[in-house]
């Protein structure tokens, strides 16, 4: 007997995987479209994956080669890493021919063992072809061998008009794409590798507009620090950017080799957009301190959030390394803040990111970018932003 393969074969494994995961984590994955639903369990299965270039003769699957590529070390840019969307597309049937390391960390992950031995000793018997399938599987061959002649034929027009459509829709994508980034100045310059290495990396960020948050009564003379993670793909640049409050992911672009155009929006569990924050930079290569003008909110609550235009300050940190969020810790509940760690150059560094005061600062220029003049109310409008005098107000 043999097993199934193919849509059939990786729609079952992932639907007792799910099953597995959510008794195991008491965690549900929701089984719609979004891919965001699958990214949970997709690094879950990463793990299983991206070893099986040493786990071959321990779990019994096939060779897999090592990762080469080592400038992207963490999830989702390494060889075998599994996303959420592959998971979307292959449950939902859309993969006639899945990747073959998903097949072996679904197996792995429900038997212990890879495809090649679940082979040997089938413990399930739902993944075998049954003795129909090849029954009938045999009478099919007997008789397309009477009629090949006219089912090559059939295949043969099919194959061609299938072509033809193929290319047809392959040309008319490539124009609309053409035209959308024509229109759209999508990746206009294309980076060096000088401007690649200056804009990647780890940046950590000052910010003022905490001040011009209405509903905060303690709000005078505030600044806050994110960190954002920026990574260069294929002529743009993605990154992930950790708040205080929230997060939020986007993509740079240079407009020219001086100015870089950043966007962004609110980290969401949905695939709309929240809150974009639109910036430019002046990329003064040298500088320590980069400034960005943004066009942004004052994420206020409810009829009181607006848009603000606030100055931003950039600082370099490192360009290699990756970014995790602590949390749980005794570091957490005493700073009453969020705690982000950069791990680096086998050490590592941890940013507290809250509200605090501007004379927390020890930087006097820094202190004098980020004060109540480094704001604009997108209306003009007393007592929205406080000075000195008008500590109390509300």
């Amino acid at each position: 007997m043999k097993l199934k393969t193919g849509k059939e074969e990786i729609v079952y494994l992932l639907t007792e995987v799910f099953k597995k995961y959510e008794k195991t984590t008491g965690q549900e994955v929701v089984r719609n479209t979004n891919r965001k639903n699958y990214e949970d369990l997709a690094k879950v299965l990463s793990k299983i994956s991206n070893e099986l270039p040493n786990t071959a003769e321990q779990l019994d699957h096939d060779h897999y080669p090592p990762e080469r590529d080592h400038r992207h070390l963490e999830y989702p840019y390494l060889k075998y890493d599994i996303t959420g969307g592959q998971i979307k597309d292959a449950y939902n049937g859309i993969v006639t021919n899945p990747r073959p390391f998903i097949v072996d960390a679904c197996y792995i992950y429900l038997f212990g063992v890879g495809r090649r031995g679940f082979e040997k000793d089938p413990k399930d018997t739902n993944l075998l072809q049954n003795a129909n399938d090849e029954h009938h599987h045999q009478l099919f061959s007997k008789t397309t061998s009477k009629n090949i002649s006219v089912l090559w034929l059939s295949i043969l027009l099919i194959a061609i008009a299938l072509l033809a459509a193929s290319i047809y829709e392959w040309r008319s994508t490539a124009e609309k794409l053409a035209v959308i980034k024509e229109d759209m100045k999508i990746t206009p310059y294309t980076p060096t590798q000088k401007d690649i290495e200056g804009l990647e990396g780890v940046w950590r960020v000052y910010i003022g507009s905490p001040q011009a948050r209405i509903s905060d009564s303690n709000r005078y003379h505030m600044v806050v620090s994110n960190i954002v993670d920026v990574k260069y793909k294929n002529g743009y640049f993605i990154f992930n950017r950790y708040g205080a409050s929230f997060d939020h992911e986007g993509y740079m672009q240079f407009e020219n080799p001086n100015v870089v155009s950043i966007h962004s929006y609110v980290k969401n569990n949905s695939d709309t957009i929240e809150s974009p924050r639109l910036s430019l930079m002046r990329f003064d290569r040298g500088h320590t301190k980069l400034i960005v003008i943004s066009a942004s909110w004052n994420f206020d609550v409810g009829n009181k959030n607006d848009i603000i235009g606030i100055r931003e300050v950039y600082i370099k940190q490192g360009k290699e390394g990756s970014i995790e969020e602590v949390i749980n810790t005794i570091e957490n509940s005493s700073c009453r803040c969020k705690i982000v760690r950069w791990r680096h150059d086998g050490q590592s560094t941890n940013f507290q990111l809250r509200n605090e005061s501007i004379d927390s600062l020890t930087d006097n220029y820094l202190k004098g970018l980020l004060d109540e003049h480094s704001i604009l109310l997108r209306q003009p409008e007393n007592g929205i932003i406080l000075t000195s005098g008008k500590k109390n107000n509300k």
